[in-house]
């Protein structure tokens, strides 16, 4: 039966509450979600207000979503480097990789964001799919000697130009010195903790991951939350207007196993994500390198799209109702996977796969949503800040 908490939300116990789940909806959650299983604040609200708070000051999420895969023991190392396309030979103790899990056909599993902390200990921070059972159930039977598990952690990030104010006023001057992907470890009022330069918004920002999450989830969210008043920190949602201008990609609706990363431009474009000229006979290698080979025959694209502004779509779940066709077609020939309307640029901007012929950039499209069916225009992505010169700025510098 479920438990009703409040007259607007019925909580069912079967799905998992985050470690910061009893402070974060003291703020008033519009809507929640499901993610890997556990309860996600998707927004406050009013998804546009949080849009500018985020680019203008400093932001707080709850991502206890983000479950982690820990992964230790003699052979870490080699097992994790079995697991994903990018060549862990790159990636030093104390940084951090987006990655993909491919499969055997080289779908993908999942996107995680991958610290290393130790020579033989990872932390896989997962997207909404279940990571840990394919990791144990590899291990099983791989003969290494490793260990896979979940360990009791939970990231918040902490997002926005006055993130690093904040981040400052928590952990010292220091914490400004953590490089883009890069992290560390500290100790923050008895809590420990790991802080990151990463985040889903392509803005300065920080994840900060707390081990024994279960026991003070709430402590470090209010400890978080009081650093943050001076400067006018805001409790939001994922904001997925500022990721699609960023370009980046939502597990399940962009990406997913029926995808592989040459499809969704992380194999040609970004040939360090797939690396298949390592000596690590990564799952999916021989799938990716026929793939690369013989090449794909749609690919994921960054699209304008007419019509009337659309909204935030902060869950996604409409988008899949979205067609696209060729200008004088009336089967659709692909679909929209990720769209909003986006206030600074104010157009409707997304994501489509749409098969290869149409793939390239000024083609005209039609899409169908809600209101009619619209020209669409295929182009360039990500629409803001294709660099990244955003989040990987030296935060030591003076700010403007």
């Amino acid at each position: 039966m479920p438990v009703n908490e409040s007259p607007e939300i019925l909580l069912y116990p079967r799905i998992r509450k985050s470690p910061f789940f009893y402070a974060s909806r003291r703020h008033g959650v519009a809507k929640y979600s499901v993610y890997n299983r556990t309860y996600h604040p998707r927004h406050y609200g009013d998804p546009v207000a949080e849009y500018w708070h985020l680019l203008n000051g400093v932001t707080l999420w709850d991502v206890g979503v983000e479950r982690q895969v820990e992964i230790t023991g003699p052979d870490a190392f080699a097992f994790t480097d079995m697991l994903v396309p990018r060549d862990l030979n790159k990636c030093a103790v104390g940084q951090c990789k987006y990655v993909f899990v491919t499969a055997p056909d080289g779908g993908i599993v999942n996107d995680p964001v991958l610290l290393r902390l130790g020579e033989n200990h990872f932390w896989l921070s997962l997207a909404d799919s279940d990571v840990l059972l394919w990791a144990q159930g590899l291990a099983h039977g791989s003969g290494m000697d490793v260990t896979v598990r979940e360990p009791d952690v939970g990231p918040v990030q902490v997002q926005g130009p006055l993130s690093r104010e904040v981040m400052k006023d928590l952990f010292g001057p220091s914490v400004l010195d953590i490089g883009y992907y890069r992290c560390a470890e500290y100790g923050l009022d008895g809590m420990d903790v790991v802080v990151s330069r990463t985040g889903y918004t392509s803005e300065i920002g920080f994840e900060i991951y707390l081990r024994n999450a279960s026991r003070d989830g709430v402590r470090l969210w209010e400890t978080v939350l009081e650093a943050g008043r001076p400067h006018g920190i805001e409790v939001i949602g994922p904001c997925h207007i500022r990721r699609i201008e960023g370009g980046i990609l939502a597990w399940g609706s962009d990406i997913g196993l029926d995808t592989n990363p040459f499809e969704v431009g992380y194999g040609y474009e970004v040939s360090w994500m797939v690396d298949l000229d390592q000596e690590a006979d990564f799952i999916g290698k021989a799938a990716l390198t026929r793939i690369r080979d013989e090449g794909v025959r749609r690919k994921l694209v960054g699209v304008e799209i007419g019509g009337s502004r659309l909204g935030s779509y902060n869950d996604g779940s409409m988008i899949d109702a979205f067609p696209v066709y060729a200008p004088g077609g009336d089967a659709p020939i692909g679909k929209v996977t990720s769209a909003c309307h986006s206030p600074r640029l104010d157009r409707n901007i997304g994501f489509a796969m749409v098969p290869i012929g149409s793939a390239e950039i000024g083609t005209e499209l039609r899409v169908g949503r809600p209101g009619g069916t619209v020209p669409a225009t295929v182009v360039e992505k990500p629409f803001v800040d294709p660099r990244k010169t955003l989040p990987k700025q030296d935060l030591r510098a003076p700010v403007g």
